[in-house]
C-alpha cells in the first residue's frame, strides 16, 4: 500500500513540479487522493495551501471520530499529534 501511495507522489510530483521542501513523512499519503497540482479535476478537497491550523484540526477531528469520513478516520488514527502539525504545516507551505 505504502509503495503505490509513494508511486502516486512521484507522479504528481513528475507531472506538476517539486513542492517547496521535501515532504514530513506521511504527507506523501495525502495526494493518493487530494491532487498537489491544480490542473487535476477532483471533488476531493486540495489541501496545498490552505491554513495549518485548520488542516490540523480537521485531521484532529477524523482521528477523534467527530468528523465523519470514509477512510480518513482510519487515515488520521495512524499520525501523532506532532506528524499532523508537520502535514499541516508542510501543506500550508505549498503554492
Amino acid at each position: 500500500m505504502r509503495a503505490l501511495l509513494f508511486l502516486a507522489v512521484a507522479a504528481n510530483l513528475l507531472v506538476f513540479g517539486a513542492a517547496a521542501a521535501e515532504p514530513p513523512a506521511g504527507a506523501s499519503s495525502c495526494s493518493g487522493c487530494h491532487a498537489l497540482g491544480a490542473k487535476v479535476d477532483t471533488a476531493v478537497p486540495r489541501l496545498a495551501g490552505r491554513s495549518a491550523a485548520q488542516l490540523a484540526s480537521e485531521m484532529q477531528a477524523f482521528k477523534s471520530g467527530q468528523k465523519p469520513g470514509t477512510v480518513m478516520g482510519r487515515i488520521a488514527k495512524g499520525f501523532s499529534e506532532a506528524e499532523i502539525q508537520a502535514i499541516a504545516d508542510w501543506f500550508t507551505a505549498q503554492k
